[in-house]
């Protein structure tokens, strides 16, 4: 018979990695890609856009940015948020949503 005491220090043990793992994978994660501040030539250059589309989408509002006196900064990790943001979904991706919301409308009372 196995001493119940070894048991539980070898699954704390394991736990124990699994947040250092995390841990560490959070660093790495955070410290890939630092907050760059970008100008309007840099900001197009880096959506494939023209500076004066650009202008245009900042005076409709649809692009994040910052203004200082008269010029335009930009966040790169804004910009990655508004590539992702319009990202269209799979259908594979559709139907797991719908599955998931049928069985979530199935466990209540309608």
């Amino acid at each position: 018979m196995t001493n119940p005491f070894e048991v539980i220090e070898a699954r704390l043990s394991s736990i124990e990695n699994l947040i250092l793992d995390l841990k560490q994978a959070k660093k790495v994660e955070t410290t890939e890609q630092p907050e760059k501040l970008l100008t309007i030539q840099e900001a197009a250059e880096f959506l494939s856009l023209t500076v004066p589309t650009m202008y245009s989408k900042v005076s409709k509002g649809e692009l994040p940015v910052m203004k200082r006196s008269k010029r335009l900064y930009f966040s790169n990790l804004e910009l990655m948020e508004y590539l992702k943001y319009g990202r269209k979904k799979s259908n594979a991706e559709i139907e797991q949503e719908a599955e998931a919301y049928l069985n979530k409308k199935g466990g209540k009372n309608v």
